[in-house]
This record gives C-alpha cells, structure tokens and sequence, in this order.
C-alpha cells in the first residue's frame, strides 16, 4: 500500500507562520484531511459562525477534491467548537453541506490554537481506490 500526501511542504498558518503538516494523507482508499479553520491566504476570516463553518467545510471539501474524492465520500468529520451556544447555527450548515449523504461525526467544545469559532476535519473512503 502506498501512501500519497498533498500539500507535505506545509501550508501558511496566522501570522506566515509555515505549517509542519500535511493538508491530506491518502492509504489504502482512505483520505484524512488536516483539520481546517475559516482561514484564507493564512488569516482568519471574521464572521458569524454560520459564515465561519461554511467557510471551514469550503477548506476541507477544496483538499477532499483536489484528492480526487468528493462530499459523498466521507464517512467521518470532527468539529470543534469554542461556544456550546454555536452548536445548533454549525448543524444547520453540517447539514447544508452534507445533505443526504451524513458522515458520521463528532462535535466537541473546547478551545482552539487559531483564534477562531470552529476547525473541522473529514475522513472519507473509497473502495476503488483501495
């Protein structure tokens, strides 16, 4: 099995500061894509967090797709949320987003590095690229 990762040479995280990860690492039919938070060209884009996830989802799903994958394809996302209060506003836009193809998910509450309301996370599958 071999294993593919997009964006190895590390993304530009607040401040220009360059990131020691991968975007996304593929094995074995599976994609894990790195958390995302409501960033562009390396800073956080202020907004409700409404506009917030959607722009998170818009991170992940732009790696998912660059990887050959698509929404209906993952099975599984994290989210974190610094506010309980945002839980019932993200699940409006998780189902935007995922319609009638829900991954499985987990939610939780705490806090986050980037000063930001919400980071999410997607693992998706493919048989046919097993």
């Amino acid at each position: 099995m071999s294993i593919k990762r997009y964006g190895a040479e590390g993304g530009v995280g607040t401040g220009g500061q360059k990131l020691p990860f991968s975007r996304a690492v593929e094995a074995g039919g599976w994609l894990k894509v790195s958390g995302q938070t409501p960033m562009r060209d390396g800073e956080v884009v202020e907004g409700s967090i409404i506009e917030q996830s959607r722009l998170a989802f818009e991170n992940c799903l732009a790696i998912v797709h660059e990887a050959g994958y698509s929404v209906e394809d993952v099975v599984h996302v994290t989210a974190v949320l610094t506010d309980a209060r945002y839980f019932q506003s993200f699940n409006k836009v998780f189902a935007e987003i995922f319609k009638d193809h829900p991954p499985a998910r987990i939610c939780s509450v705490q806090d986050l590095v980037v000063d930001c309301k919400v980071e999410v996370d997607m693992t998706c599958y493919r048989a046919d690229r097993a």
